[in-house]
């Protein structure tokens, strides 16, 4: 079968999920959103770099829910609070579209409330399914290192470790509000909740860590976290703009999952404009390491195809690899907010439909 596709935002991560729907067969895109004015208008193919689709992008909210669809992508940039994106979640899923988020939503149930009862309402009001996607959020921790603890006979500690360097990143607004790079760092309290960056992402990391509790049976205590800035060590020249000396050039997340008393779970983000803080000077994507009987050490790194000249990265690439894998699932699911499965792999066309959900991982 081909599943009828919405792509909601089209910046970096979005676009790449673009090209993706469009050269795939198993997708037929059927809608484009779009917050920038001068996307609006033009033809999907042309803002992908792809041939015509007939797809005009449209800005209107109201055109996107009144298109026949069973999924939408939704790629909208990471935005203070997080949450911030909830009322047209709410709206795409009361319209009856399944929604697949790469920003949030591995483990609505964490919160409880009146957050998580809108988001169940909307979903029974549109008989559709809310469930995320994505790398980290997504691939790393909530799906690689959970399955990793296969081997253990006593789990300890799961860690998960990422480390990405920012230097190429263009959009200064996103680099020096949404992340936080340049300030100063005597004036940041990292882990006040009402700083931006922090209200941003810490609600979706203690996701990340719910989800991979509730995959491995554990009763959290709670969620502490231990973020940390580092200052330039030196005037840097980067792809957003410049970063004073002294300014932050490196914020290390970290957030904690307590069980009995002790951090069980560990999600540590080392986003940076200069290597001088690291550990090491050229760091993988992601280390793994699970402390149990056995303990396994796992290191990640995603490269693109031999001969992919082109200026999209890997990790680009990787976000909408799971998004094109996670379509089946959600669309085979009940309706409701869904933690993602253990597996998601790559289906081949012989295998892109799938059973009913409750025969799934």
């Amino acid at each position: 079968m081909r599943y009828r596709v919405i792509q909601w935002a089209t910046g970096a991560m979005g676009k790449t999920c673009l090209r993706a729907l469009i050269d795939d067969p198993r997708m037929q895109l059927v809608g484009l959103y779009v917050y920038g004015q001068d996307k609006a208008g033009r033809d999907a193919g042309d803002i992908a770099r792809r041939p015509a689709t007939g797809v005009i992008a449209t800005r209107d909210v109201d055109e996107i829910l009144a298109l026949e669809a069973d999924v939408v992508i939704h790629c909208a940039r990471l935005a203070p609070p997080y949450g911030s994106h909830d009322t047209e979640i709410l709206r795409l899923l009361a319209s009856g579209k399944n929604v697949i988020s790469i920003n949030g939503y591995s483990c609505p149930e964490h919160w409880g409330g009146e957050r998580l009862a809108a988001l169940q309402a909307a979903c029974a009001a549109g008989r559709s399914t809310l469930m995320a996607a994505g790398l980290n959020p997504g691939f790393a921790a909530e799906q690689l290192a959970v399955v990793a603890t296969g081997v253990c006979s006593e789990l300890d500690q799961v860690e998960v470790v990422e480390s990405v360097d920012c230097r190429a990143v263009r959009n200064p607004d996103y680099v020096f509000q949404i992340l936080g790079f340049g300030s100063d760092p005597a004036r940041v309290d990292a882990n006040d909740p009402a700083w931006g960056p922090a209200s941003s992402l810490n609600g979706m990391y203690a996701e990340v860590i719910a989800a991979m509790a509730e995959h491995l049976g554990l009763d959290l205590d709670r969620i502490d976290t231990d973020h940390r800035v580092f200052p330039a060590t030196e005037d840097l020249s980067v792809a957003a703009g410049p970063i004073a000396r002294g300014g932050v050039s490196h914020v290390n997340w970290r957030w904690l999952g307590v069980v009995g008393g002790a951090p069980k779970l560990i999600m540590s983000i080392h986003w940076y404009m200069e290597p001088a803080h690291l550990d090491e000077p050229d760091p993988p994507l992601w280390r793994i390491h699970v402390r149990g009987q056995p303990g396994v050490r796992i290191s990640v790194e995603l490269e693109k195809r031999v001969g992919d000249a082109t200026a999209t990265s890997a990790e680009q690439l990787g976000v909408a690899g799971t998004v094109i894998n996670a379509i089946p699932r959600v669309c085979a699911a009940p309706p409701g907010v869904m933690t993602r499965p253990l597996a998601t792999p790559f289906r081949g066309a012989a295998l892109a439909s799938l059973a009913p959900a409750s025969s799934l991982v």
